[in-house]
């Protein structure tokens, strides 16, 4: 008599394996599962015991393949009286959670492989629909990623993402010190903000110390409201990108009154004058003649490289000496964008002088949101947008094994 069974196959309590039928033209199998009866049927609800059995019922649920074939179960199931919660309820079933059309451990490996596929390729890989796998890994990340976990936080850092084109965008909050995303909202408004700092503890906000962000007025009112003794710091990168704006609009300022020899010059050096560094021989010469023969766009691009040097002080006194001396030098660009420019780094000169103190800034938010845009490229855009902020939560989970591929 032989020994060989299936049932090894599906160490599950409280049932027996009652048939099988397997047919290798189509790579199919279907597992006849029913309620063991030596046990009293337990209420999936609350785990207590059921007092009656009110029906039995059969449904169709999918498992892990085995081998090249599909496995499906034909399921049978009772539906009880639980007195504890005085309603009919479906018994507990260890191989499948209650309404669930497929098995524990194959929505446990549809999630595994979430991390590091698509939900079309997850879908494709096991037969399944896209919107199934996608439902199976939302109910996982809402488990660890639900609730937003504030504590432990020090310095944080908040920027804005576009996530969709017509100016759609979310306010992303991480822990700079750990690079975890610990938050993310819709839009990039004061209430926005102030909703995240609504979850957080009195205790939580007094332990704030910095926060890092670029001069947005409606974050800045945000932090200002919520975290009275946090130092806002602003960051290098926006700085500096906010005066690349002035650049060329002195740029093309120059070009519209330049002659027609000195417009030849000017013509395409954009990118050219924005450049932190300019390595190839080139666009150094290019570059040399263009400054040489602009006296303006000489200074404003000097002005780009002192503006860089007052982020390297540690010393508040000597950074605030450097801002005031680039604020005059600013005013004598005979032009009125630099003035401009100028009485805003003196409008937001506390934030600018606070990095001497804290050394924070948004180059690691940065590097995340690129990070983002690879989650979201992988998936051609997030329509829905609570799964969008449940992966990205989980990419950047210290403790997650996510792997970004492009």
């Amino acid at each position: 008599m032989s020994s060989l069974s299936i049932a090894a196959y599906f160490p599950w309590n409280r049932v027996v394996i009652a048939g099988q039928n397997v047919s290798s033209e189509v790579d199919l199998a279907v597992v006849d599962v029913r309620p063991d009866r030596r046990f009293a049927p337990l209420c999936s609800r609350c785990s207590q015991p059921a007092s009656r059995v009110v029906s039995e019922e059969v449904r169709a649920v999918r498992d892990l393949n085995f081998a090249s074939a599909s496995v499906h179960l034909r399921l049978s199931y009772r539906k009880v009286y639980c007195p504890a919660c005085r309603a009919v309820i479906v018994e507990e079933l260890e191989a499948v959670d209650r309404w669930q059309r497929v098995t524990r451990r194959l929505a446990r490996s549809v999630h595994d492989l979430c991390k590091r596929m698509t939900v079309s390729d997850v879908a494709d890989h096991f037969g399944l629909g896209w919107k199934t796998v996608k439902n199976i890994d939302k109910n996982f990340l809402e488990e660890h990623y639900d609730e937003t976990d504030c504590a432990g936080l020090r310095l944080l850092a908040v920027d804005e993402i576009a996530v969709r084109k017509g100016h759609k965008y979310m306010t992303v909050v991480i822990d700079y010190e750990t690079g975890r995303v610990v938050w993310m909202g819709e839009g990039r408004t004061r209430e926005t903000l102030s909703a995240f700092f609504a979850q957080m503890t009195e205790e939580q906000k007094v332990g704030i110390e910095a926060v890092a962000m670029d001069m947005w007025e409606p974050y800045i009112q945000a932090v200002g409201d919520a975290l009275p003794n946090a130092k806002i710091v602003f960051d290098l990168f926006h700085v500096v990108a906010a005066y690349g704006k002035v650049i060329d609009r002195v740029r093309n300022s120059e070009m519209s009154k330049a002659t027609l020899s000195q417009r030849a010059l000017i013509r395409g050096t954009k990118y050219l004058l924005l450049k932190r560094h300019v390595t190839d021989p080139d666009e150094r010469e290019r570059l040399r003649k263009l400054l040489q023969a602009n006296e303006t766009l000489s200074t404003v691009y000097i002005l780009k490289e002192m503006l860089v040097r007052i982020w390297r002080y540690r010393s508040r006194a000597w950074a605030a000496r450097a801002l005031a001396e680039w604020c005059a030098l600013a005013r004598m660009v005979p032009h009125p964008e630099p003035s401009r420019f100028a009485r805003t780094l003196e409008r937001y000169r506390q934030g600018i002088l606070n990095h001497c103190e804290f050394p924070i800034h948004n180059s690691k938010l940065e590097g995340v949101n690129n990070k983002i845009k690879v989650i979201k490229r992988r998936a051609y855009g997030y329509h829905d947008d609570r799964y969008f902020v449940l992966k990205v939560k989980q990419a950047f989970d210290p403790e997650s094994d996510v792997l970004f591929r492009r």
